[in-house]
């Protein structure tokens, strides 16, 4: 193991999650998201519900301490051992006009609704989400607690982290294929060379126009400050501009 890296404690899995399972609930759906942060790109989210009395797998953890290389590998063995799981996105254009917390609840729904078998119990990376829209145990930290939010953490990293890929042949100039759309040196350069493409976040890319003109330097300009929470929205039905079956495609069998 390389120096710094923190070896993953499988036996925190044997929490949160066992005391619901004493109280009969089976089948816990773990949700998280990922793309909060990015000045490109959609928000992601995966809903997934991990077979219970089953061994955690191993290797597994929150995706951010995973390098990309171990993250592929555990989204194919995540997939297959999985008894439901499900894959949302809500679009830069609904993050621009709901704000990004509440693009993130709606990529959420949209991946709870996406599961093919309801849940007796959701669990959630974070705060608790009044407009999530189900009942549900919010945990902070909660992709390095339990198992079932990791193996979602690492679903929704790996299903954006392709779609940015894909998009970087077509926009060379913002390193997407490395950064995934967030705002290093490279991709705020990109910005100030190219400007912004209909896939960039316009407030956030406002926001970095603003630190530049102050006096960031590239690196400071890219940090993006994400809210923890905001006004509950009231989503539609059928809300427009989904993305999700676009991503979709991109998780094969």
């Amino acid at each position: 193991m390389a120096a710094g890296r923190r070896e993953p404690r499988y036996a925190r899995w044997s929490g949160i999650e066992r005391e619901l399972r004493k109280a009969g609930v089976l089948l816990i759906a773990g949700v998280d998201e990922v793309g909060r942060g990015s000045l490109a790109g959609p928000v992601v989210a995966s809903a997934v519900i991990m077979p219970p009395g089953v061994p955690a797998i191993r290797g597994v953890d929150d995706s951010k301490r995973l390098t990309r290389k171990e993250r592929e590998k555990l989204f194919v063995r995540i997939r297959e051992r999985a008894v439901a799981f499900g894959i949302g996105a809500a679009s830069v254009r609904e993050i621009d006009t709901l704000n990004i917390f509440n693009a993130s609840v709606l990529a959420m729904r949209r991946a709870l609704a996406r599961l093919a078998i309801h849940p007796d119990h959701v669990l959630v990376d974070g705060r608790r989400l009044r407009s999530l829209g189900v009942e549900h145990t919010a945990v902070i930290d909660g992709d390095a607690k339990c198992f079932n939010v990791a193996c979602a953490s690492i679903l929704a990293k790996v299903t954006r982290d392709r779609l940015m890929t894909r998009l970087s042949v077509r926009y060379p100039d913002f390193s997407w294929a490395s950064n995934c759309g967030y705002g290093t040196a490279d991709h705020v350069r990109g910005l100030t060379r190219r400007g912004a493409t209909v896939h960039h976040r316009r407030l956030f890319v406002a926001a970095v126009e603003a630190r530049l003109r102050a006096g960031a330097s590239l690196e400071e300009a890219g940090e993006v400050l994400v809210p923890i929470d905001a006004p509950p929205p009231t989503f539609p039905p059928t809300p427009v501009g989904d993305v999700t079956p676009h991503l979709v495609t991109l998780a094969p069998p």
